[in-house]
């Protein structure tokens, strides 16, 4: 019982949490803009939304090594920040109008994005505890070396197996890219800045 409580606790719980927020905040924030007859604000806040979320990507390039400054822990703490308020500004800006299919394809895949990134620190945070407790307690009880592996060789597989959760995260957030491209790109050409 412990170990579920604490499992709800450390990880679902904040998850949930931080969703509910999410959605909370943007019903609200729209909900306000409507009231105050600002409606046009959340038009633009979609500029400094996307320009959070490309910002949190410096997360992205320090873990692959293509940029070598940063503390790893912070910037991800940063990416995870920056990529909830992004989103929450592009959510805003989105707002409840059914009025274009693009950027609502574009606000949707952005949905899942973040949703996957959630799932996907929270599965491979509790794994990866789950599977270091294991071998710590074999350890605890005199087991070889050998033997511990052997005993957590499975979980050891398949938090290989979830560590490869990016391969699904980093195609959605490629389309979600995409499509917000795409809506720039028409925004330019409509408003005739191209």
């Amino acid at each position: 019982m412990p170990a579920t409580s604490s499992l709800w606790r450390r990880h679902v719980l904040p998850f949930t949490v931080l969703l509910l927020l999410l959605a909370v905040a943007t019903l609200a924030g729209d909900y306000l803009l409507h009231r105050l007859d600002l409606v046009w604000v959340g038009r633009y806040l979609g500029i400094p939304g996307t320009l959070l979320i490309i910002g949190s990507l410096v997360y992205s390039l320090r873990k692959r090594k293509y940029i070598t400054t940063g503390n790893p822990k912070t910037l991800l703490t940063l990416h995870e920040i920056g990529t909830w308020l992004g989103s929450l500004m592009v959510l805003l800006h989105a707002g409840i109008h059914f009025d274009a299919i693009l950027p609502w394809l574009a606000t949707v895949a952005m949905g899942v994005n973040v949703i996957s990134g959630m799932v996907g620190k929270l599965l491979l945070g509790r794994s990866r505890e789950h599977v270091l407790g294991q071998r710590d307690h074999y350890q605890l009880r005199g087991l070889a070396t050998a033997e511990v592996e052997r005993a957590v060789f499975w979980d050891a597989v398949a938090l290989d197996a979830m560590a490869k959760w990016r391969k699904v995260h980093i195609p959605i957030f490629v389309v979600f890219a995409v499509l917000a491209l795409g809506h720039i790109f028409s925004v330019f050409l409509f408003w005739g800045w191209i």
